[in-house]
């Protein structure tokens, strides 16, 4: 079996972090803040111009039919600018929710979402609150044993703060005379498939957050001095560096797996989701820790673009399943009886 990326996939990543790198700034996204909703009309169309918002729609609507695999790259870049707008929680959640829901719903909704015209989103109650309930136009939300598709006129929101100012949440209540679309096992099986895609990207935002964590103190490393030396040619400060890397390099794989696995429809796509959240999510952690360190007394200031960064690595780490819960996921099949372990059977069950 070949897990390597193709060329054209790399192509697409790369063009698209040109992109990102190039229009969604630090000083884009602290003007963002400024805005009552938070979000970026003009970012949105040049998104959907690009084809990212439909990337995983079927062409039958007007998307490009890509899937997780494809987009996990993508995601990672998202990550690296720390990109507000709900472009992967559109391609990786809310579009394959409306896929398995089929009928008039997905008719209705997933060309708007290709042209741009729309913003569908999901709500969980792993999540408890919904981020950026205020800008949809269609909200799949879960409540209790019931999966219903929500507009504006059928929820009230209450604001929630949060550590991270780019996300918008909300406490979403549905107003009575709204019916559930579904019920029962079958809204289990799509809240189900929801929190593990939800989990993979934030597992792959992770991983571009550490990267982008670590590239700034590495850049302020070699133009801060202490004693007439830049202070990354102190050894102390290269450990710190390298300590992130590794970890950042040994969580790669398992969130590539993750997303293999969900697009192929692997049996194993629970826990390998959860695994590589878990890794994801420490790896930035310890990012925001040892690159703060590196920063001195300037990484606790706003001034610094590392807390835009550091704050959505939080933020990400406890949605879609905090560590507890995705640990108690991979305890779940480690204890079972006959569990296969080792990296030996790591790939065990995938398909070529």
């Amino acid at each position: 079996m070949d897990f390597t990326f193709s060329e054209d996939q790399l192509l697409f990543q790369s063009s698209v972090r040109e992109f990102l790198v190039g229009e969604v700034t630090p000083q884009r996204i602290r003007a963002s803040w400024e805005r009552d909703d938070g979000r970026d009309p003009d970012l949105w169309q040049q998104l959907t111009e690009l084809g990212l918002v439909g990337l995983t729609v079927p062409e039958a609507f007007g998307g490009l039919a890509m899937n997780e695999l494809d987009f996990v790259l993508l995601a990672q870049e998202c990550g690296y600018v720390a990109l507000s707008e709900p472009l992967v929680h559109t391609a990786l959640v809310a579009v394959p929710m409306l896929r398995e829901l089929g009928g008039e719903l997905a008719a209705t909704w997933l060309p708007r979402i290709a042209a741009g015209e729309s913003k569908v989103l999901v709500g969980l109650q792993q999540n408890l609150v919904v981020e950026d309930a205020h800008v949809a136009d269609l909200l799949l939300l879960q409540q209790g044993d019931a999966l219903y598709a929500l507009t504006q006129d059928d929820i009230e929101l209450r604001f929630n703060e949060s550590v991270d100012p780019s996300r918008r949440l909300y406490a979403v209540t549905i107003r009575p005379g709204a019916e559930p679309i579904a019920r029962g096992e079958r809204a289990a099986q799509l809240a189900a498939a929801a929190l593990d895609r939800g989990a993979l990207g934030c597992a792959a935002q992770a991983l571009g957050l550490a990267q982008r964590m670590v590239d700034l103190a590495v850049s302020y490393s070699k133009d801060r001095q202490q004693f007439g030396k830049p202070i990354g040619t102190f050894q102390a400060v290269k450990h710190l560096m390298a300590n992130v890397a590794v970890r950042l390099e040994y969580a790669r794989a398992p969130v590539h797996r993750a997303a293999y696995s969900i697009a192929r429809g692997d049996g194993v796509a629970p826990r390998a989701v959860s695994q590589a959240k878990l890794l994801a999510c420490e790896a930035a952690n310890l990012a925001a820790k040892h690159s703060i360190q590196v920063h001195g007394a300037m990484g606790y200031t706003w001034e610094v673009d590392l807390h835009i960064f550091m704050k959505k690595a939080w933020a990400l780490a406890n949605t879609w399943g905090d560590a507890g819960f995705h640990k108690a996921r991979v305890a779940d099949y480690i204890f079972s009886e006959g569990a296969q372990l080792g990296a030996g059977a790591t790939f065990a069950g995938a398909s070529a």
